[in-house]
């Protein structure tokens, strides 16, 4: 495989699922023989070494390369990408709908609704655009992306294989049952569910029982306020927040938890269910976008939101040795249908599709041209969330009297 094959991204982050999936692709490529650096606006001080400075792309790419653009809710990295000469294979791990940010944190609400309107810049500007789930790749379609595929999330669990730390968990290694649920404090991952199944599990079922939520709440403090409110009002002893953790103490968490409880509603896969799955903790999980096919047989899903329903599942998981067993077992073989994909053989396959195309110029990106998105943001935004204002607006000289209606 002749020519180089490049990575893009906002930020490269330590012990996330992108960060992850990142330095797969830069494995597998280099394993093949192809020369491959990752080009960054921040990295975690842990990974700032396997990453290049986005700015050094001027220059550096040529028309012949590849540049794979993971793409997130626009950067200054994406738009630089954007004006670079080479073809573009753009891989999309999904932006959260901005409704779910909405008196919680007022500049995620605009920075997903501006990412999610940024993605259909690309849509003339790339060779392939690829989801690492059917559900990413369905939202790619209805974007308008010709060609799509999905290339599968790299089944890597290296992160999870040395010695655990248990500095923190060993204080809940004592007998009891330990509810864990693995992601980021944001909204959509629907926290305020996980807790209230767990209070009534915990009244009803078993007082012995204790919720352990391991990730980080940076910038979402107000949320965990929130969060902080619901249990106080419940009454629920037990429920720890425990912020973001090392692999070491993910794996230790992983290794004392008796059941993983997920009631996110928006995931564009969600590797937490796939960390559990391999650590052979039974999966509980809200049957919503990408999770079902996620857990592809394995595990068990819910489709209510009554927590009374959802703790009599928890305590039938785990009072019944039988079952949590036969859980597991789905959960082994749904792994072993992940790990049988050829990761490294379909991201190589849709590098040669993109490489196809044949070299690829700089394209011609006017001054203006981001500006210019940007301002039609802003009132498409206006549009849709402050219809009143955006109608008080005044009319563009060349308009028709009812192009604003």
């Amino acid at each position: 495989m002749s020519g180089r094959v490049h990575q893009v991204l906002a930020t490269l982050g330590y012990g996330d699922a992108i960060g992850h999936e990142v330095l797969g692709i830069q494995r597998a490529l280099q394993d093949a023989g192809v020369g491959s650096e990752i080009f960054v606006e921040t990295a975690d001080r842990r990974l700032e070494h396997l990453t290049t400075d986005y700015r050094e792309m001027v220059g550096a790419i040529a028309p012949d390369d590849v540049l794979i653009h993971h793409f997130s809710i626009g950067s200054r990295a994406s738009r630089t990408a954007f004006a670079m000469p080479g073809r573009m294979a753009l891989v999309y791990h999904n932006i959260t709908p901005p409704e779910y940010f909405v008196g919680v944190h007022k500049d995620l609400v605009k920075l997903c609704f501006r990412g999610r309107r940024e993605l259909t810049a690309y849509v003339p500007r790339v060779d392939l655009a690829l989801g690492d789930s059917e559900y990413n790749r369905d939202e790619l379609r209805a974007l308008g992306f010709s060609s799509t595929g999905v290339l599968p999330v790299v089944p890597d669990f290296s992160h999870l294989d040395g010695p655990p730390n248990t500095m923190t968990s060993s204080g809940f290694d004592d007998g009891w049952t330990n509810i864990l649920f693995v992601g980021r404090v944001i909204p959509n991952k629907k926290f305020e569910d996980v807790i209230r199944a767990f209070h009534v599990y915990r009244t009803r079922h078993n007082p012995r029982s204790r919720l352990l939520l391991v990730g980080s709440y940076s910038g979402f403090e107000r949320y965990l306020a929130m969060l902080h409110s619901l249990i106080a009002r419940l009454g629920t002893p037990d429920v720890h927040c425990l912020g973001h953790v090392s692999n070491e103490e993910l794996t230790a968490f992983y290794e004392i938890a008796d059941l993983f409880l997920c009631a996110s509603e928006h995931e564009g896969f969600c590797v937490p269910l796939i960390e559990s799955f391999y650590k052979g903790v039974p999966v509980l999980a809200y049957a919503a976008t990408a999770v079902p096919a996620t857990m592809d047989g394995g595990g068990v899903l819910f489709t209510t939101k009554d927590p009374f329903e959802i703790a009599r599942l928890m305590a039938a998981i785990l009072d019944d040795a039988d079952l949590g067993d036969a859980v597991v077992r789905s959960q082994d073989a749904a792994l072993e249908r992940l790990r049988r994909k050829d990761f490294r053989g379909t991201l190589l396959r849709f590098v040669e599709q993109v490489r196809a195309h044949g070299p690829r110029p700089a394209p011609e990106v006017a001054w203006d041209f981001w500006p210019q998105f940007d301002q039609a943001a802003r009132l498409e935004e206006l549009r849709q969330f402050r219809p009143a204002a955006y109608r008080a607006l005044p009319p563009r000289p060349d308009a028709e009297p009812a192009a604003r209606r």
